[in-house]
């Protein structure tokens, strides 16, 4: 049901914290909203950390990036954080998170009269899913839905046209000593991201090894970037690296997410697990290569403008066990991941390269 407005929003508050991936599937609505009512002002609240996801947004979106657990921390802080943005001309709220602090906010929005809507998550339908109810297992919305439909509540109906964080066929500069060399003509690029923060979401390293090597063997001019963090790469860069002369972990190199950003933006293809780099990979226009274990793609997480074609994982009966990949296996031998083949991904990685 909309929201009843008493007066037009003229400059809209749109929030959303949390997970990296999280807060990149607001990128795509964010962006066409704006470009779509250019007249309304819109301000992004969300963790100082992404604010390279919205550098390039059109010219009538600011990004703030505000510390809930520090600068305004507690009901007192969530108050301060309310006087300011109002102080600002903020008149109308997005709530794309949905938790106790975004609800606390909402309540000062509703009480002072101005128009706020919050995003409906549908965890009863995601429970049924993976609890295999009769009749249950079927495409959920996605992130990205359930994200324009609080914007169709306040008056904004959007029907998300992105393509991509950069200006069309642009490719920003990489840091000067990221150690990266400038793209060859015809030179592939794949990107592997092999980690996620849970097991049931992580294919087995030793597995994904495999997957390597045989895309080294096929692609033997191609160069292959593993995107991880620090603790991530610690037990395989030097192993890895050492093996496979054309790989690189770009890590640290990169000068944090807009360095990341801008090497993504000339892969050729992402091999992913459900994780935030299926996400930055959707955000920069790169086919992703899904690997999916305990999770689900009807549970709506697919990245943005990705094909469940590309989608790998093996039929279970006691999967999807998870929406979020963080429950114990309760096989115990995590086996939606292990009896994936390796082959199996490299041939999607071939179907996407036949392609582009």
């Amino acid at each position: 049901m909309p929201v009843a407005l008493h007066r037009p929003i003229r400059h809209l508050l749109v929030v959303r914290f949390s997970a990296l991936g999280d807060v990149a599937m607001t990128v795509p609505v964010v962006d066409t909203l704006a470009r779509h009512y250019p007249d309304l002002t819109v301000t992004m609240l969300s963790r100082p950390a992404v604010a390279p996801l919205f550098a390039y947004m059109p010219p009538n979106v600011t990004f703030r990036g505000v510390d809930l657990h520090h600068d305004y921390l507690g009901a007192e802080g969530l108050r301060r954080l309310f006087r300011e943005l109002v102080a600002d001309g903020v008149d109308g709220l997005a709530d794309l998170h949905g938790v106790l602090r975004t609800h606390y906010l909402r309540s000062m929005f509703f009480l002072s009269g101005l128009p706020a809507a919050s995003i409906r998550k549908g965890r009863r339908a995601k429970r049924r899913l993976i609890r295999h109810v009769p009749n249950a297992f079927f495409q959920l919305p996605t992130s990205v839905d359930r994200y324009t439909r609080v914007f169709e509540r306040l008056g904004f109906p959007v029907t998300p046209d992105f393509r991509s964080v950069f200006p069309s066929g642009r490719f920003p500069a990489l840091p000067a000593d990221c150690g990266v060399p400038e793209k060859a003509p015809h030179e592939l690029w794949i990107g592997i991201a092999p980690f996620s923060a849970h097991r049931g979401k992580t294919y087995p390293p030793d597995m994904m090894e495999e997957v390597i090597a045989r895309l080294s063997a096929f692609y033997p001019e191609a160069r292959l970037f593993v995107f991880s963090d620090a603790q991530e790469a610690s037990a395989w860069r030097e192993q890895w690296e050492a093996r496979y002369e054309r790989l690189l972990f770009p890590g640290p190199r990169m000068g944090g997410l807009g360095g990341e950003l801008a090497l993504m933006s000339r892969l050729d293809v992402m091999v992913s697990m459900d994780s935030a780099n299926m996400h930055l990979a959707s955000l920069v226009d790169v086919p992703v290569v899904s690997i999916w274990g305990a999770t689900h793609p009807f549970v709506g997480f697919l990245g943005y403008g990705q094909t469940t074609k590309y989608a790998v994982q093996v039929d279970l009966l006691c999967r999807p066990c998870s929406v979020f990949g963080n429950r114990a296996c309760r096989r115990g031998d995590y086996a939606c991941l292990t009896l994936i083949p390796p082959d199996s991904i490299v041939n999607r990685v071939a179907e996407v390269l036949q392609h582009r």
